[in-house]
């Protein structure tokens, strides 16, 4: 017994003196790098040295693998820090007749597909979502699944349910009967009041909301008549800022409406969710309080193209849609000539989850150069997160987040849509253009 000690004991002091064992290095050899916030133009023949799920290094030219490392030739190619996307709905996707949706789908049913949409947005090359809106808990359990490694998926900061005022937008109850539903409850994340709206807040992060997401204003795809008009009074939406802020959290709000996006930016949310109706007072007070926008044009664009397939939404939604959905493209273009914060969203869920980049498209054709609209949704989007120690570029003990594509998107920005090198974290998710087993976590 004493010699199995003794011999212990020699092991143990064999490893304190050999140090700890060497983490194999991947070596990512790019072309060219693309790192708005780190380069103010791309940079040629650089290596990623990646070391466990962080960068350890980027070094000129291509670096000399040692014994063990793993070289991944991208010299063809144009590599960027992983994409941000912050503004994702991943526990659904709206499809022709979904408002019956709730009375047909469990939340399994839902968290099963959920689970494909995670794996198609981390296989467009976006590696880190801000996910502004779910129920039923679904949002949460993917974050953490994803998390855990049983489900392949971007990093995931999630918000649970909106918060919302009666029968306003988010209020999961509007257009139903009361009678069958009842009406809206503070858990359900509907609050009225000062003390309601704190509650709420509350709430929310108890559930483990990485984030609060209020709807400042009415909604498309709600049903009821309004998509403009201010549902919180700006005492109640100060208490969310004021509690979230507490527990070290940010607020985003969903606002179309002008009025009610100048009660939220005087109450400190951190951006305005789409924006349509802001006016150029509303843009300088966002100026000069440093509240981003983050203008879903994809979304704007996708329901007003839904709303002409007879039958696809409700009549309500319909007229919204074909009013406000042209409507945020040319607003984003005013934006960015005032010089609004600027952050990369598309409002996935809305439409096809994996169709993300057609965002950049969007924003492109609104006068925002390539290499500002990338910037947009690495940097830009990792300062909205409150994230840059660990997102948002390629710098030494950041998270390995790498994508890759073969045409230079600042020559042509659709070519962020043949996304074909995907790391995040330092695990490999694709490469050349096709995921790498297991497509699912094991």
């Amino acid at each position: 017994m004493r010699f199995i000690r003794s011999l212990s004991f020699v092991f143990l002091l064999l490893g304190v003196l050999a140090g700890p064992a060497q983490a194999q290095r991947t070596l990512l050899h790019c072309g060219t790098l693309i790192d708005p916030a780190v380069h103010d133009a791309p940079v040629e023949e650089r290596t990623v040295v990646v070391e466990g799920a962080r960068v350890a290094a980027v070094e000129s030219g291509y670096t000399q693998p040692q014994e063990g490392d793993r070289v991944v030739n991208l010299r063809q190619a144009y590599c960027m820090p992983g994409l941000i996307d912050m503004h994702t709905h991943l526990s659904g996707e709206f499809e022709k007749g979904g408002y019956i949706d709730p009375f047909r789908r469990s939340p399994a049913d839902r968290a099963l597909e959920a689970s494909t949409y995670t794996q198609a947005t981390l296989m467009a090359g976006f590696t880190t979502v801000r996910d502004v809106g779910g129920d039923e808990g679904i949002d949460l359990a993917l974050r953490n699944a994803i998390n855990r490694g049983d489900v392949v998926g971007p990093r995931m900061f999630v918000a649970g349910n909106t918060l919302a005022v009666s029968g306003g937008h988010g209020d999961p109850t509007t257009g139903y009967r009361e009678d069958i539903v009842g009406p809206g409850t503070v858990q359900e994340g509907v609050v009225n009041g000062v003390s309601q709206a704190i509650e709420g807040t509350r709430r929310a992060i108890k559930r483990g909301a990485d984030h609060v997401k209020i709807t400042a204003t009415g909604g498309v795809l709600s049903l009821n008549e309004d998509g403009t008009r201010p549902h919180f009074q700006e005492d109640e939406i100060r208490a969310i800022v004021e509690t979230a802020r507490d527990h070290g959290r940010k607020v985003a709000a969903h606002a179309h409406g002008d009025e009610g996006m100048q009660r939220a930016v005087r109450a400190g949310v951190a951006s305005i969710e789409h924006g349509t109706y802001l006016s150029d007072e509303t843009m300088q007070m966002m100026i000069d309080r440093g509240t981003y926008l983050v203008a879903t044009i994809t979304a704007g664009k996708s329901v007003a193209d839904s709303a002409r397939i007879e039958g696809y939404y409700a009549p309500a939604v319909v007229e919204k849609a074909l009013e406000v959905g042209p409507i945020i493209q040319e607003t984003f273009a005013r934006a960015y000539e005032m010089g609004v914060p600027i952050a990369f969203g598309t409002d996935a869920g809305v439409f096809r989850h994996g169709r993300n980049a057609t965002e950049f498209e969007y924003m492109v054709e609104a006068g925002m150069p390539p290499f500002e609209a990338i910037h947009a949704a690495t940097y830009s989007a990792a300062d909205l997160l409150g994230r840059l120690d660990e997102l948002g570029t390629l710098e030494n003990g950041k998270y390995a987040d790498v994508v890759a594509v073969s045409e230079n998107p600042l020559d042509d920005i659709r070519a962020l849509h043949d996304i074909g090198f995907v790391m995040k974290a330092g695990t490999i998710y694709k490469q050349d253009g096709a995921p790498t087993p297991p497509t699912i976590a094991p």
